[in-house]
Order: C-alpha cells, then sequence, then structure tokens
C-alpha cells in the first residue's frame, strides 16, 4: 500500500493561492509561467508540474475566482473581483493566526512522532530562518534587509527570553538605620 502524503494544504490548493497572489499583483499569467515563478520563488526545490498546475488553475475559474482567455495555444488567467475578495479574506486569515494564534507546532510534533517538541520547533525555526537567508540572498537591497533582519532577529530572542526565563532576582542592601543626633 502507498504511503499517504502528509496532513496539511494540498499542493493544488497552495498553487492555486499563489497563482491569486501573483494575478494581483503582476497580471495575468498562464501555467507554465506559474511554474516558473513557484520554482524560482522556491530555489528550485519545488517545480510543480502540470499536474498540479492546471488543475489548480481549473479550480480557480470553476469557482469563478479567475477566469480565462485563450490566446493562441494559451490560456491566460486573470483574477477576477470575487477572487480578489477571496484573496483578501485569506490574508486577514493567515494575520490572524501570525498575531498570536495558537501554535500547533507541538501538536504535529507528537502526530509526526517526534519524542522531543522542542527539537521539532527548533527544526521548524531553522528552516523559517533558511529560507529567510535565501531571500536575502536574491534581494539588491539584500544589506539593508539584513541588518533590519538581524536587529529584529536579536529583539524577538530577547523578548522570547524574558517570557520563558524566570525572574532574576537581585540582591537588595540592607537599609542602613543612621541615627541622628538631636541639637
Amino acid at each position: 500500500m502507498p504511503e499517504r502524503p502528509a496532513p496539511g494544504p494540498s499542493p493544488g490548493r497552495i498553487v492555486g493561492l499563489y497563482a491569486l497572489a501573483v494575478m494581483e499583483r503582476e497580471g495575468p499569467l498562464y501555467g507554465y509561467q506559474l511554474a516558473e515563478r513557484i520554482a524560482q520563488r522556491t530555489d528550485g526545490s519545488w517545480r510543480p508540474g502540470a499536474g498540479t498546475i492546471y488543475p489548480a488553475l481549473e479550480s480557480l475559474r470553476a469557482r469563478r475566482l479567475a477566469r480565462p482567455n485563450v490566446r493562441g495555444r494559451q490560456r491566460v488567467y486573470r483574477i477576477t473581483r470575487e477572487g480578489r475578495a477571496f484573496l483578501a479574506r485569506v490574508r486577514r486569515g493567515i494575520a490572524w493566526r501570525s498575531r498570536g494564534g495558537p501554535d500547533i507546532g507541538p501538536l504535529w510534533s507528537e502526530i509526526a512522532g517526534h519524542e522531543d517538541p522542542g527539537a521539532f520547533l527548533l527544526g521548524r525555526l531553522q528552516h523559517q530562518l533558511d529560507g529567510v537567508t535565501r531571500f536575502l540572498a536574491r534581494e539588491a537591497a539584500a544589506g539593508h534587509l539584513r541588518r533590519e533582519f538581524r536587529r529584529q532577529l536579536r529583539t524577538e530572542l530577547r523578548l522570547a527570553e524574558a517570557r520563558t526565563s524566570p525572574p532574576v532576582r537581585r540582591a537588595t542592601r540592607p537599609i542602613r538605620r543612621t541615627s541622628r543626633r538631636r541639637p
């Protein structure tokens, strides 16, 4: 019996959402162009094939989130008003989660069979930092972005340390009682 894929958003859903975001930002696009953009964005670590790209675009069309126009042999897809509204709802949901929604990472670590949730979370953090490193390496203004990122990262680490560390008791000096002479 073949192994089932890991739980989580399907590749087709990710491709569809990414297609909407690209169409909103850059205008119409076609399937091959979308596959190339994904490969570029993931530094070649993922290049979805036609079996992922075209069903995702067809799903957007069926849901009226994108509209195809035929140009020669190509179907060029453009985001619709409904697609923009849907993307806005998705973004609001993502923003809510990033502002402090529950982190279910420890649950995933148990589902995946990791005995140490801390090691699992550290691995996730390393994966995210690797992504930031690749992003900064691509960007023209990487020097400024790198400095700003490091500053923000140090701040976040200090805040995390303050939240998780027990309070430090400072030694207090005994109060000296001085006797005052009365004249």
